[in-house]
């Protein structure tokens, strides 16, 4: 089933263009590491599906509709540092946010939203910190946090920019489990994701993005030394060194 469709979109912050003819089609079911090196315009991509930001030309739909009708259906989990980690809430107050899309105006939190929130929490084993404030938390609790507010959503897409940036490797596990789970449920997850010696064990679809559309599709036929060299060009014999793909 079509889940987002993007035909055609270019974006610029004033006189740099930062995606330029970007054309995609992506199908509920599947998770899609999104993947490029830094300023290829990946959080832009997010946004601009989102909106966000307003695209300079293209079309984008998401279920089949404008995003405005459908935007319940679609959880979002920003990068760490675009959140207000001193805002004086409870990790329960975050992940009740997600409930929020459901109700009508001055409807308020009933029972079941409370228990879909203390579900969502137990899925990430972080129930026993619900009265913590979010700025007392770790790293890997803050990330936690904000994925758990996704899953209390309810949402049928799901958009993660770097869940996995200063987690420890339980963390990270626990995290890929889970949205392994929702993309068996039919979901679909877009992750911005910059480890990519793990390309091939967590995503079953790439979608590599270098201010243009490099290539997208299957990891096992588009995940390539060639593909990633066009996408990473000069930087890759650095990755090599590095480790962070493998030979």
């Amino acid at each position: 089933m079509e889940s987002i469709l993007v035909k055609g979109l270019s974006v610029s912050y004033g006189q740099k263009r930062v995606l330029s003819n970007i054309h995609l089609n992506m199908e509920s079911g599947n998770i899609y590491g999104v993947i490029g090196p830094n300023g290829a315009g990946k959080s832009t991509l997010f946004k601009s599906i989102l909106e966000l930001l307003e695209p300079n030309a293209g079309e984008i739909k998401v279920l089949g509709k404008e995003i405005g009708k459908v935007r319940k259906k679609v959880a979002y989990v920003p990068q760490k540092d675009e959140v207000d980690w001193t805002f004086p809430a409870t990790v329960m107050d975050i992940v009740m946010m997600g409930r929020y899309p459901h109700k009508k105006i001055l409807q308020r939190i009933n029972t079941e939203d409370k228990t879909i929130a203390e579900e969502a929490l137990n899925d990430l084993e972080i129930l026993h910190l619900a009265n913590r404030q979010i700025g007392q938390l770790s790293g890997g609790q803050q990330q936690r946090v904000f994925i758990a507010r996704a899953l209390a959503q309810k949402a049928e897409i799901f958009f993660l920019d770097e869940p996995f940036v200063g987690v420890d490797m339980l963390t990270e596990e626990k995290i890929i489990f889970i949205l392994k789970k929702l993309a068996s449920q039919g979901k679909t997850l877009l992750v911005v994701h910059h480890d990519l010696a793990t390309v091939h064990k967590y995503f079953n679809k790439v979608i590599l993005l270098n201010q243009r559309l490099i290539a997208y599709g299957d990891t096992t036929t588009t995940f390539t030394e060639e593909n990633i060299a066009a996408c990473y060009g000069p930087q890759l014999t650095i990755l090599h060194k590095t480790g962070l793909i493998n030979k």
